[in-house]
């Protein structure tokens, strides 16, 4: 029994020009207990087909053609109370920032018995109790404690797990999974996965999951939808899409991706961005023909029809026979430059918190201990762990931005750890950071020009001309056009504006870049651009690198050693080849075993779930205080 059903949906933007399509010819069927997974760039109409099922298109937004039938009813058509009456019992949905999905003035009891009400479940104590059966359910004990914590008081992952519980209260029909794994930890987003599946194998639910994880979208979804810009581009049997992929989008997405295992490849680079809607309207042909490797003239003239390459396999492409000879280029020897002298030593570094207020007044927590590290010359290394594993106060202590309780660090031979004026001169000279978020690190009031020479103007003794014709350079070099100095960030895409924080960073050709995460929640297409930027600049200016990130196929891409981080000590570190061929901790071998593997054949057996404890030192590591 089919649960969900597409007919030639078609959904349209009104614009001040006309109208322009934003979903078209959109045709799939989603069984009964399966998981149907919907991948592409941001762009692509991955969310937008979850607002349409939810019937919470944007003002201006319609359906305009075809059907969209749940259960035999067509959603599209059907009044708007029946399907108020519809959202939240039979078909329910998990947003994809958790702490976003929750009340912050709310405790998370409050915001679970509110959902319960709505769906007419007993009194206030029959309530509660189903609550923490609930919480029970999602594998979060001590649920009595979490009933009075508010979602700030919570990890991201444990958030989420609330999240799950609310929307399997009333054991939906479907469940519309928008991103529910973006930038959580490997381990969680393991154990998020592993939960969605068990809790759907219970109720029998079928599952829209919306992901760009294409490793993960392998493992998770029995079929597979791949978006571009709106209309489908292939679609069929999820082992079968990834492993012989047979639209030029799906095999250029997978290119993009780093590799878990074998020899290291270079990454393939998407030139330009997805049309906009109002480009969209002047493609006559192939919408991705501007970007595709195997375009040839046939693609531009006419939008091309699905063609059967496999049993349950269709493409929308002339030539789906091409798709297996596109090939990333070869990474070279001088690809990997040498490392040099050391620049950075680092020595028993350790960052104790004072805990004041309320219940944990006067409590000391250590985030870093006697942490140990030299980083020479023309050397990335990566620092992976969960959240609350003292990989950012590691960053934040080498920045300048805390003082470390004990030990020391020396950059090119001078020990700067003290925090004196001098000592915070020669660090801002020879260490830049590259935040994680560049919407908020970057000032929306200040041109991208202002933005990138914010050093230069602080220091003073250049003229308004020489910061413009600096930045126009620094701008080009990291591949943005010059005339992009005269834009706001509003009027940059995420990529762009990432690419901007990395330039602002080598304004003042720091020896150190500290990044922070700064792939994260990305599409692999933009992330593969960063990771590449990042090789081209490492050969050109001969920089150092640490390289947080939670993602370990980009730290086995990009970085020459590692460093194993869990509770705020090191427990393993060496060259990332060798950790990631034989690694010697459990807990580095847990971490790599969450990863989904990239044969789409291979099984994947991540660590069980583990039950989170609600203790005050506990919850301090998820927050990464």
């Amino acid at each position: 029994m089919d649960m969900l059903i597409a007919k030639n949906l078609g959904v349209s933007a009104a614009l001040p020009d006309g109208s322009v399509p934003v979903i078209q010819e959109l045709n799939f069927s989603l069984p009964q207990g399966k998981v149907l997974g919907l991948v592409g760039e941001s762009g692509a109409g991955k969310s937008m087909i979850g607002r349409t099922i939810a019937q919470l298109l944007p003002p201006g937004f319609s359906v305009t053609a075809g059907e969209l039938m749940f259960d035999g009813q067509d959603l599209v058509r059907m009044p708007a109370e029946t399907r108020r009456e519809l959202l939240g019992r039979e078909i329910a949905f998990i947003p994809q920032e958790p702490l976003s999905g929750l009340n912050p003035v709310l405790t998370i009891g409050r915001q679970i018995d509110e959902h319960l009400a709505r769906l007419g479940i007993g009194n206030a104590r029959a309530r509660r109790d189903h609550a923490l059966g609930m919480l029970n359910d999602v594998h979060l004990s001590h649920g009595a404690d979490l009933l009075d914590k508010y979602p700030h008081q919570l990890s991201g992952g444990m958030c989420q797990r609330v999240l799950i519980a609310m929307a399997f209260a009333s054991r939906p029909k479907l469940l519309v999974a928008d991103e529910p794994t973006t930038a959580l930890d490997v381990t969680i987003q393991a154990r998020i996965v592993q939960l969605i599946a068990e809790m759907q194998e219970r109720d029998g639910t079928s599952v829209v999951f919306i992901t760009h994880d294409l490793r993960l979208a392998a493992q998770v979804c029995d079929n597979i939808l791949v978006l571009y810009a709106g209309r489908p581009a292939e679609y069929g049997p999820a082992r079968s899409v990834f492993a012989q992929p047979a639209h030029p989008y799906t095999r250029c997405l997978q290119l993009s991706n780093p590799a878990m295992s074998g020899p290291r490849r270079a990454l393939y680079a998407l030139p330009e961005r997805m049309p906009g809607l109002s480009a969209i309207k002047g493609i006559e042909g192939c919408l991705f023909a501007p970007r595709c490797p195997k375009v040839v003239p046939e693609c531009t003239r006419a939008l091309p029809p699905f063609v059967d390459v496999a049993d349950g396999q269709v493409a929308a492409c002339i030539r789906p026979e091409t798709t297996a000879t596109i090939a990333a280029p070869a990474l070279s020897a001088s690809d990997a430059p040498q490392a040099g002298v050391p620049l950075l030593e680092v020595r028993g570094l350790t960052k104790t918190f004072r805990i004041g207020g309320g219940l944990f007044r006067n409590r000391a927590f250590t985030a870093v201990k006697d942490v140990s590290f030299t980083l020479h010359q023309n050397e990335f290394i990566g620092i992976v762990g969960e959240s609350g594993s003292g990989k950012s106060t590691v960053a934040r202590m080498l920045c300048g931005l805390e003082r470390p309780t004990e030990g020391e660090f020396e950059i090119d031979g001078r020990e700067v750890s003290d925090g004196s004026t001098s000592s915070r001169a020669h660090l801002r000279a020879h260490v830049q950071m590259v935040f994680q978020d560049p919407q908020s690190a970057l000032n929306p009031r200040r041109r991208i020009a202002s933005i990138v020479t914010q050093a230069m103007e602080a220091a003073g003794g250049t003229s308004g001309k020489e910061r413009l014709e600096r930045a126009e350079a620094l701008l080009l070099e990291i591949g943005l056009p010059p005339d992009a100095a005269r834009r706001f960030p509003t009027q940059l895409s995420g990529g762009q504006r990432q690419r901007v924080n990395i330039a602002r960073a080598l304004c003042v050709a720091p020896n150190i870049l500290i990044a922070d995460e700064i792939v994260s929640g990305l599409d692999v297409s933009v992330q593969a651009q960063l990771l590449n930027l990042l090789m081209q600049l490492r050969r050109k200016r001969g920089f150092s690198m640490l390289f947080i990130s939670h993602d370990l196929s980009v730290v086995r891409y990009l970085c020459d050693r590692m460093l194993v981080m869990y509770r705020g000590e090191v427990v393993e570190s060496g060259p990332t080849d060798r950790i990631f061929a034989a690694p010697s901790h459990p807990y580095t071998r847990t971490l790599l075993a969450a990863v989904p593997p990239d044969d789409p054949s291979a099984v994947w057996s991540p660590q069980p779930l583990e039950t989170d404890v609600v203790a005050p030192a506990d919850m301090l590591q998820e927050a990464n205080v």
